[in-house]
């Protein structure tokens, strides 16, 4: 029998439900998914699955999530706090957007859009390990491509949850990545050499030599940057990707990524090729914003492809 919990998340003003999670209305609804209004996923809490679906509540000036969470074992009060607390961080509802929008109002292009996608949010991945292991499939290979092989390695290693007739799938974790052979991944479409990056880093995790969420308690970036980079593997591209999906910090930005380059360019260069250090200069004009001004800027861009349809 499927046990459920509700309950209300209060956001900090302005919050755009829809905007903020509707990058995944491209997702495998087994995995996490966006449709009609709501946004379903699979976490995990001291080991036990559960299927998070939510659901706006109130205005971008006045919001709130309705929350659901439903598993096949009782869930107790301190997993529906842990549940909650994970929400907030995956959709960021205690971030206050005032102070993004006080800092880059110098900038026209920045004003234009953050008037635009008032409410947007930086959704997080759930674990710092998930963003740096879809960092590692995403390199030197277009998203379309990524995509497909991070879904593949998800219901190959992901424990699966069996809900209402319906079969989910929860991120790999780095124990069972660290006992993956390297056929089983190349079977999911990754190259050998990224196989080994994934194994070997899990395994490290998995015998206590690293702890990835511990750098969410960092203040210094490129500290971070410098020690991952250290790691093989992880180039500076892999890390500041990373930083970015996972951490919450906004002075950061993936300047040689090819996608994010084009963007910039597209807005401030006329869609001229620039390089990343012409990238970096442009976004050191946006000061502890860089990361955030540039999903803005992507978001922006997705947002005009559509409506070219």
């Amino acid at each position: 029998m499927t046990k459920a919990q509700k309950f209300v998340i209060e956001c900090i003003p302005h919050f755009n439900f829809e905007l903020s999670v509707g990058l995944f209305s491209g997702g495998d609804r087994q995995i996490r998914k966006y449709e009609k209004g709501k946004f379903w996923q699979i976490i995990r809490t001291d080991g036990q699955l559960a299927l998070i679906t939510l659901k706006p509540l109130g205005t971008v000036d006045q919001p709130r999530i309705a929350v659901e969470l439903e598993s096949n074992d009782k869930i107790s009060r301190e997993q529906k706090n842990k549940a909650k607390a994970l929400v907030t961080a995956l959709l960021n509802t205690q971030f206050d957007l005032n102070p993004f929008y006080e800092g880059v109002a110098s900038d026209k292009i920045l004003t234009d859009l953050t008037k635009r996608l008032r409410g947007l949010r930086i959704p997080s991945t759930p674990t710092v390990f998930e963003a740096l292991v879809d960092s590692i499939i995403e390199q030197q290979i277009s998203l379309d491509v990524a995509h497909v092989l991070e879904t593949n390695l998800i219901k190959a290693f992901g424990d699966s949850l069996n809900l209402n007739q319906e079969v989910y799938y929860a991120y790999p974790t780095p124990k069972k990545l660290a006992s993956a052979n390297i056929k089983k991944l190349r079977g999911c479409g990754l190259s050998t050499r990224k196989a080994e990056y994934i194994i070997e880093i899990s395994k490290m995790i998995a015998r206590g030599n690293l702890d990835l969420e511990n750098y969410k308690d960092y203040d210094d970036a490129q500290g971070i940057i410098e020690e991952l980079d250290k790691i093989t593997g992880i180039g500076v591209w892999t890390a500041e990707l990373t930083i970015m999906r996972a951490m919450n910090k906004n002075d950061v930005i993936p300047a040689d990524d090819l996608g994010l380059r084009r963007v910039i360019a597209h807005f401030y260069c006329n869609d001229k090729r620039i390089t990343g250090e012409e990238a970096r200069r442009i976004a050191e004009e946006w000061g502890k914003w860089k990361g955030l001004a540039c999903f803005y800027l992507m978001v922006a861009e997705a947002m005009e492809e559509i409506n070219k349809r």
